[in-house]
C-alpha cells in the first residue's frame, strides 16, 4: 500500500489549488482514500494505476465541492478569500517560522500565490479543474476529460479560457527581493502611521479586501483607492496599538502577519506590480488561520 499512501502529498497539492482551502483539501483527500479502502481487495487489484484512480476520484470530489461552494459563498458573511498558507522559514531572517504540518505538505510556488488563487476563484469549476490539472499538473486532456466529464476538445477550450483570465489579471511579476523591500517599507510606514508614505507605496487604484467570515471584524466590501487604503491602515494602527506586525511568507510570497498576545489575528498578502502595491488581502477569519501561530 506504500504506492497508495505515497501519493497523498500530490493529492493535497492538487486539492488545495482546486479548492483554495487547506481544510477542504484535506477533507477531499480523506474522502478519496476512504473510497479506495472501501473497495474489495479484488477490485483494488484490478485497477491498473492506483495513482491515476486516486487523482481521478479526488478531482471529481473537488469539482463537486466547487459546485456546492457557490451556494455556500452566497451565505458567507462579507468577502471570501482563499486560505493563506505559511512557509517554514521567514523571508527576512531565514530562521524557523510558524508553519509546520499540515501546511508544509503543500509545495509553495507561483500557482499558490494569493493573486493566482483569487483569479482561480473567479473561474467556473470546470475551467478551474481543467486548467489546474493540465497547465499546473501536466495531465493530458484525455485524462482531464475523464475527470471533468467533457470531451478533450472541450477541456482544451476550458483551459484556454482560464489561461486568458490569468494573463489578463496578472501583469509581469516583480522580483521577490523587490517585493520584500516594498512590503517591508509598507510595514514601516504603517507602524509610523505615515499616510503620505503609505500612499506613495500604493497604486492609485489600489484595493484592500478583508475576510472575517462573520467571525472577526472586516470591511464588508473592498476599500478602493490609494488614499482610502492608506487612511484605513493608519486608523487601524492607532486603534490597535498592542498589535505586532511580523514579516512572513504568505503563499510563497512576502507578506505580513498581525499578532495579538502571540496569536495570529490577521494574515496579509500583497500583489506588487512594478514598485507599487496593487492589491492587499487581509484574512481575519480564524477558521482560515489554523496553520498559523
Amino acid at each position: 500500500m506504500n504506492a497508495i499512501t505515497s501519493g497523498r502529498r500530490q493529492l493535497i497539492n492538487l486539492a488545495y489549488r482546486l479548492l483554495g482551502s487547506l481544510a477542504d483539501a484535506e477533507d477531499a483527500v480523506q474522502e478519496t482514500y476512504a473510497r479506495w479502502y472501501a473497495m474489495p481487495r479484488q477490485q483494488q487489484e484490478a485497477i491498473e494505476s492506483p495513482g491515476a484512480w486516486l487523482t481521478t476520484v479526488a478531482g471529481r470530489i473537488c469539482l463537486n465541492l466547487l459546485d456546492s461552494a457557490r451556494a455556500r459563498r452566497e451565505r458567507y458573511v462579507g468577502e471570501w478569500l482563499p486560505e493563506p498558507l505559511p512557509d517554514r522559514t521567514e523571508w527576512v531572517s531565514g530562521s524557523p517560522g510558524a508553519a509546520a504540518d499540515p501546511a508544509d505538505r503543500v509545495t509553495l510556488d507561483e500557482s499558490v500565490n494569493m493573486a493566482f488563487l483569487v483569479v482561480l476563484d473567479s473561474m467556473t469549476p470546470a475551467e478551474r479543474v481543467a486548467f489546474i490539472l493540465h497547465d499546473v499538473f501536466r495531465y493530458p486532456f484525455a485524462e482531464v476529460a475523464e475527470i471533468v466529464g467533457r470531451t478533450p476538445a472541450a477541456c482544451r477550450q476550458l483551459a484556454f479560457s482560464a489561461r486568458r483570465r490569468i494573463r489578463e489579471s496578472q501583469p509581469s511579476a516583480t522580483p521577490a527581493r523587490q517585493q520584500a523591500g516594498i512590503v517591508r517599507d509598507f510595514k514601516q510606514a504603517w507602524e509610523a502611521k505615515d499616510i503620505d508614505a503609505l500612499i506613495d507605496l500604493l497604486n492609485p487604484d489600489a484595493t484592500a479586501t478583508g475576510d472575517g467570515g462573520g467571525l472577526a471584524s472586516a470591511e464588508p466590501h473592498p476599500i478602493e483607492g490609494a488614499e482610502e487604503v492608506a487612511r484605513f491602515f493608519a486608523v487601524r494602527a492607532s486603534a490597535a496599538p498592542n498589535i505586532s506586525i511580523l514579516e512572513r511568507t504568505v503563499n510563497g510570497q512576502p507578506g505580513l502577519v498581525a499578532q495579538q498576545d502571540g496569536v495570529t489575528v490577521t494574515v496579509y498578502a500583497f500583489d506588487v506590480t512594478g514598485d507599487r502595491i496593487r492589491r492587499i488581502w487581509a484574512v481575519r477569519n480564524p477558521d482560515k488561520l489554523r496553520p498559523w501561530i
